[in-house]
């Protein structure tokens, strides 16, 4: 129980943070649960910020935390690139969502700096990183605010590397998880190390807890976590097929008939690569070989997507998903956590 103990939990389940389709409800409902909900902060300005972490806290007094994207040194600006070409070549999607194409913002995404300061004046009690290692910085303000970091590998170097910088825990992630690959020290494509791999070998580097991912939503796949020397496990998909999260309805129906070969690899989404569920709007755009970098992508993807949400229409979604989404078979969180429970030793 030493993950539990650490981050003032009952039970070492935490809940995978979806950058776009993390809810309250399903942060409380986890977090209630005995378990760490985490909530994806990636494009929240300071505001929405601090409004997010305040509706954490009213909605639950358990842990929760709050995960950022870290920058990789590859992210363009709107100065950096042109999105015309790619305007057009999306403009199929635009018109199928009855959205109108963008032009581009002062900004892809909101400073770094500014969110971190957000997130210390919330205090979460735990704030999680994907691509990348916290700085000497970041991490001793958490410290002084009590706050415990979790850092994101996909490699044993990048576990290492997490250790040496001073987090409290490691989710090493497997190629099975769902939504992005976050390496950050090799191309993404370079580290699809699979969980039952990763884990004993992340285990065997590193003295903090190790927390596994990718491949996990049920019992079973909890026990395996755990003889592999696992101390906790985050599972994302299984929880993202619930009425809690905030996928739309046709985001959790093919998750839920997905079988163990129904989700991919892409870049087509974002400009970064991610697994999820094959739809229009990933075909059309690998078929265009028109994909801007990341987050120019990430941006012009998001208005049309955004658009497809609102009208219900998941073939113009991001429906990320691992590759375990055929074991994600109930749809309340509560009916997710009691069935990971079960695989918990002891």
């Amino acid at each position: 129980m030493r993950l539990a103990n650490l981050l003032g939990i009952d039970v070492p389940i935490v809940l995978g943070p979806f950058g776009g389709l993390s809810s309250v409800a399903l942060v409380a409902a986890v977090s209630e649960g005995g378990g760490l909900g985490s909530f994806g902060l990636y494009g929240y300005t300071p505001d929405r910020i601090r409004d997010t972490i305040n509706a954490l806290r009213a909605a639950t007094s358990r842990p929760i935390a709050v995960n950022l994207w870290l920058p990789r040194g590859d992210e363009v600006a709107p100065a950096d690139v042109d999105v015309e070409p790619f305007v057009r070549a999306a403009a199929p999607l635009f018109e199928a969502a009855g959205a109108t194409p963008p032009t581009p913002p002062a900004s892809f995404l909101p400073p770094l700096a500014d969110q971190l300061d957000a997130v210390f004046e919330a205090r979460p009690d735990v704030l999680s990183v994907v691509f990348g290692i916290p700085d000497a910085d970041t991490l001793a303000r958490a410290e002084g605010l009590g706050i415990r970091v979790l850092g994101t590998a996909t490699s044993v170097a990048e576990a290492v590397a997490l250790e040496t910088a001073g987090v409290d825990a490691i989710v090493a992630t497997g190629a099975e998880a769902g939504g992005h690959r976050v390496s950050f020290l090799r191309d993404p494509a370079h580290s699809l190390v699979g969980t039952f791999a990763l884990v004993p070998q992340v285990v065997d580097a590193v003295d903090v807890p190790v927390i596994a991912a990718g491949g996990i939503a049920d019992r079973r796949g909890v026990a395996a976590a755990f003889a592999l020397g696992a101390e906790g496990v985050q599972v994302g998909t299984a929880f993202l097929r619930t009425r809690q999260s905030a996928a739309t309805a046709g985001h959790r129906a093919a998750i839920a008939a997905a079988a163990d070969t129904d989700t991919v690899l892409t870049r087509a989404m974002s400009g970064r690569l991610a697994r999820g569920i094959p739809n229009r709007a990933m075909r059309e755009l690998e078929a265009a070989g028109m994909i801007a970098p990341f987050p120019a992508q990430n941006w012009l993807t998001g208005v049309f997507r955004a658009a497809a949400a609102a009208s219900g229409d998941h073939e113009l979604a991001s429906l990320w998903a691992g590759q375990a989404a055929g074991l994600a078979r109930f749809d309340d969180a509560g009916e997710v956590l009691d069935e990971l429970r079960a695989g918990v030793p002891g």
